[in-house]
C-alpha cells in the first residue's frame, strides 16, 4: 500500500488520539501522538519546578527534553517516552491535564515539538493527531480530517477515560476543564486551533468508535488509490 500523511485535529475529547491510533493499525502506518508530546513536555517543566512563563525556564527545560515513542511488546501499545524512561500512565493524570494548554501557549515549546514531529514525519505513512497539524506541522498532507462532538458527550467519554484509570472525576470540572482547553486552543496565538479549508469534518458525536476510524480509513485509501493511479499514467 502507498504511504500518505494523515493529520487529524479537533476538540479535546473527541476521541482523536485513540481514532488516530486504530486508523494507524489498520492502514500498518506510524502514529506519532503529539498530544502525548505536549503532556510529556508539560510533565518534565513540573518535574523540574520550572516555569512556562519564564523564558530562562523555557530554554533549560527545552535543552534537555527529549521525547520518543516505542511499542511495548507485552500489550503491543505504543508508549511515551521521556529522557528515555516510561512515562505513559503519569502523563495522562489530571495534574498534567490541568497544565497543558498553558505548556502548548509557549512558542518555543511549540517549535521545538514540531520540529521533532516533523522529523518523525519525513517518510510518510504516519497518522498524527492534535490541534494544529493540518496548519502548521503537516500543512501539505494528503488527508486532514477536524473531528467534532458535543460537549456532553466529550465529558462522557473523558469520563469514561479516566475511570478506566482509577480516577472518579465530577463530569462538572471535567466540562470546565474542557471548555477552558477548547478557549485557550483556539484563541491562543500561537497555532491555534482551526479547520483548514481542505479538511474533511467528522462529527463524532453519534458515531460508534468503529463507525469514525472506518471512515478515515476509508478516506485514506481512496487517496492512495487516486494517487497510484496517477502515478500509473504519469
Amino acid at each position: 500500500m502507498g504511504k500518505i500523511v494523515i493529520a487529524i485535529d479537533g476538540y479535546s475529547g473527541c476521541g482523536k488520539s485513540s481514532t488516530a491510533k486504530a486508523v494507524a493499525k489498520a492502514l500498518g502506518f506510524t502514529y506519532i501522538d503529539s498530544g502525548a508530546m505536549y503532556r510529556a513536555a508539560t510533565l518534565h517543566f513540573l518535574n523540574h519546578y520550572l516555569s512556562p512563563s519564564v523564558p530562562h525556564d523555557v530554554e533549560k527545560g527545552l535543552k534537555t527534553l527529549e521525547i520518543s515513542f516505542q511499542i511495548n511488546p507485552d500489550s503491543q501499545k505504543q508508549e511515551t517516552y521521556l529522557n528515555g524512561l516510561n512515562v505513559e500512565d503519569e502523563i495522562r493524570t489530571m495534574r498534567v491535564s490541568e497544565k497543558v494548554s498553558e505548556i502548548a501557549t509557549v512558542k518555543e515549546i511549540r517549535k521545538e515539538l514540531v520540529s521533532q514531529q516533523q522529523r518523525l514525519g519525513k517518510k510518510k505513512g504516519v497518522v498524527m493527531d492534535g490541534r494544529d497539524i493540518g496548519s502548521v506541522v503537516f500543512p501539505d498532507a494528503e488527508l486532514k480530517v477536524f473531528m467534532t462532538a458535543d460537549l456532553e458527550t466529550r465529558a462522557a467519554r473523558r469520563q469514561q477515560e479516566l475511570l478506566e484509570k482509577g480516577d472518579m472525576i465530577d463530569m462538572e470540572e471535567i466540562k470546565t476543564n474542557l471548555s477552558e482547553r477548547d478557549r485557550i486552543d483556539s484563541s491562543r496565538a500561537e497555532s491555534p486551533l482551526t479547520k483548514m479549508p481542505d479538511a474533511v469534518e467528522i462529527d463524532t458525536s453519534n458515531l460508534t468508535f468503529e463507525e469514525q476510524v472506518q471512515q478515515i480509513v476509508d478516506l485514506a485509501k481512496e487517496i492512495i488509490e487516486k494517487e497510484k493511479d496517477y502515478a500509473g499514467n504519469h
